[in-house]
């Protein structure tokens, strides 16, 4: 944290969250009819980024830009870190038990992935542009967690509402067979859209009647920063494959592999599921940043204390995620693409471009090999071993 806040302040770019000024800013026009005609180009001037969130987001961010700014960022950090830290707990609690969590041992144990998982490249960069994605990922795992309908349904409703792909959380509900959940979650984002329209009529028609799956609003699809199969396909193929036969057919591998992989997992094995149905999410949305990718660091702790942590192979998972997001392979290829905005590209590059979509592909298929080979373990004998062990 400390080494954060000093690169924040020493660094002469390092107050360079270019997201969090879109929040703030950006807001701060709700009331003006005028959310969406916002761009913010001082330090993006290339691509002056536009508010692409739904109403209900500049709602929720409004009394931001009451504060001073600076204030608000450091603020922004220091939750972003806690919310970090929650969401590592709730996932060694998933896969261990609560009871086990709680030992001193575990409890550090949840300091040090935090501590790494700040500088894992979906965490890094979510800290560098100020963005919210480590708050949706806690919004869902606090969800997945809660065994009260009117909670777990509240919670995806309302971040489906900030960031609408987050609603892809709701099938885990599906897979769970919570069905007053899914209903529940589904009126509550409902309600979400009829905040934006009783409050801003017009920015809400506008943006449900017009900009709703403008990709290309969002951003440069083919950058090596969309980490989605379709940002992967077009950068294979040299165009946009927007909606058209390959994104479908792949659309249809990956359906075919998440539900296989899902079906795979011990019945009981929470985490493992909400896994499966976030990769599933984060590869067919037409963009998914590197930064989107936080969820890598709820799946590293699966792969290793999870039910499969000693299928053969589980380490090596683990392994290729750590040194991806460590490395933040994406990151590093981004200093060869010569425009954002290029898609073609040399085969050696589009085809290292896929590093998360092909990571995510052999992870399915892992997963599929794994459990129907016999080498997963209930996830009530994962929490039992610990409590055991404890006692």
């Amino acid at each position: 944290m400390l080494a954060r806040l000093l690169w924040m302040f020493l660094n002469h770019n390092g107050l360079n969250v270019v997201d969090l000024h879109v929040y703030v800013d950006g807001s701060a026009s709700l009331l003006t009819d005028k959310l969406y005609d916002f761009t913010y180009a001082e330090k993006t001037p290339d691509f002056p980024l536009p508010f692409t969130y739904p109403p209900f987001a500049a709602l929720v961010f409004f009394p931001l830009h009451y504060l001073p700014f600076t204030a608000v960022a450091v603020g922004w950090l220091l939750a972003t870190v806690a919310a970090l830290y929650v969401v590592v707990r709730i996932a060694l609690e998933l896969i261990l038990g609560e009871e086990r969590v709680r030992e001193p041992g575990w409890q550090a144990g949840a300091v040090g992935w935090t501590a790494l998982g700040m500088w894992m490249e979906p965490v890094r960069t979510t800290i560098d542009y100020g963005q919210v994605n480590v708050f949706l990922v806690l919004g869902a795992m606090i969800a997945v967690r809660s065994s009260r309908w009117w909670l777990s349904g509240g919670l995806i409703g309302v971040i489906a509402g900030i960031k609408l792909t987050p609603a892809i959380s709701g099938l885990y509900f599906v897979a769970r067979r919570r069905w007053v959940t899914v209903l529940w979650s589904a009126v509550v984002f409902g309600a979400t859209v009829g905040i934006s329209f009783l409050i801003a009529p017009k920015e809400a028609r506008h943006y449900f009647g017009k900009l709703l799956g403008d990709a290309d609003r969002i951003g440069p699809v083919g950058s090596v920063w969309n980490q989605s199969l379709r940002g992967a396909l077009s950068r294979i193929l040299g165009y946009d494959v927007e909606s058209g036969p390959w994104w479908l057919a792949g659309v249809l591998v990956v359906a075919v592999l998440a539900f296989f992989a899902w079906r795979a997992l011990d019945k009981d094995d929470r985490m493992g599921t909400l896994i499966m149905v976030q990769f599933f999410g984060l590869l067919v949305s037409p963009i998914s940043w590197s930064h989107h990718w936080v969820w890598l660091l709820p799946t590293v702790l699966w792969l290793f204390y999870g039910p499969l942590r000693r299928a053969p192979g589980a380490k090596i998972m683990a392994g290729y995620w750590l040194v991806d997001t460590l490395i933040g392979v994406p990151w590093v290829l981004s200093f060869f693409q010569d425009s954002i905005w290029t898609i073609p590209r040399p085969a050696v590059l589009a085809w290292l471009g896929t590093v998360n979509v092909f990571g995510a592909l052999v992870f399915f298929v892992w997963v599929i090999r794994s459990g129907r080979g016999g080498k997963i373990e209930p996830a009530a004998r994962v929490a039992a071993e610990g409590q055991a062990r404890a006692a």
